[in-house]
C-alpha cells in the first residue's frame, strides 16, 4: 500500500495555495534576494545582523514554497455541494452539543488550508473533523482527546 498523503482541498483553498505559491516564487524571492544584496553592502558578513536576518527570511520563504508545492503535489478537489446534505462532509456547517458541558458550538468542516478554529472552521483532519465526517444530525460521536474522550451530539447540518 502507498503511504502518499492526499490533501483534500476545496477549489477556493486550492486557488489560495496556488496564489500564495505564485507570489512567493515570483515576487517575494526577488524581494529577499534584494535584501540580501543590500545587506552585503553593509560590510563584514560575520557581524552583519541585516544579512543574517535576510538569509533567515530567505530560508523561511523557501520552506513555505516547499510546503505549498508538497500540498499541490497530491491533492484532490472536493466539491462543496450547495444542496442540503444528510451527512457531514467538507463544506458542511453543523451545530454540535458538547454533552459534558452542555455547550452548543457552530462549526464548519473545511480542508486543512481553510482551518481557523477560533472562527469555527475545523479541519477535516483534526480529531473532531475526522469524527464528524459521514455522520448525520441526531447522532452522537466520541472524539479521543488528550484529556480523554469527549462526547458530542450533532444537532443540525446545513451547507
Amino acid at each position: 500500500m502507498s503511504d502518499i498523503k492526499v490533501t483534500l482541498l476545496t477549489q477556493e483553498e486550492h486557488d489560495k495555495i496556488q496564489s500564495e505559491l505564485d507570489y512567493l516564487k515570483t515576487q517575494r524571492r526577488k524581494e529577499v534576494a534584494q535584501s540580501i544584496e543590500t545587506a552585503r553592502g553593509f560590510g563584514d558578513l560575520s557581524e552583519n545582523s541585516e544579512y543574517d536576518e535576510a538569509k533567515n527570511e530567505q530560508g523561511m520563504v523557501e520552506n513555505r514554497i516547499a510546503e505549498l508545492e508538497a500540498m499541490l503535489l497530491n491533492f484532490k478537489i472536493v466539491e462543496e455541494s450547495q444542496h442540503a446534505s444528510e451527512t457531514i462532509t467538507i463544506g458542511t456547517k453543523a451545530e454540535i452539543l458538547d454533552i459534558e458541558f452542555d455547550e452548543v458550538m457552530s462549526i464548519k468542516v473545511v480542508g486543512v488550508v481553510g482551518a481557523d478554529p477560533l472562527n469555527g472552521k475545523i479541519s477535516n483532519e483534526s480529531p473532531l473533523g475526522k469524527a464528524l465526517i459521514g455522520h448525520e444530525a441526531g447522532e452522537e460521536i466520541v472524539v479521543d482527546a488528550p484529556a480523554g474522550p469527549i462526547r458530542y451530539k450533532i444537532l443540525s447540518i446545513s451547507k
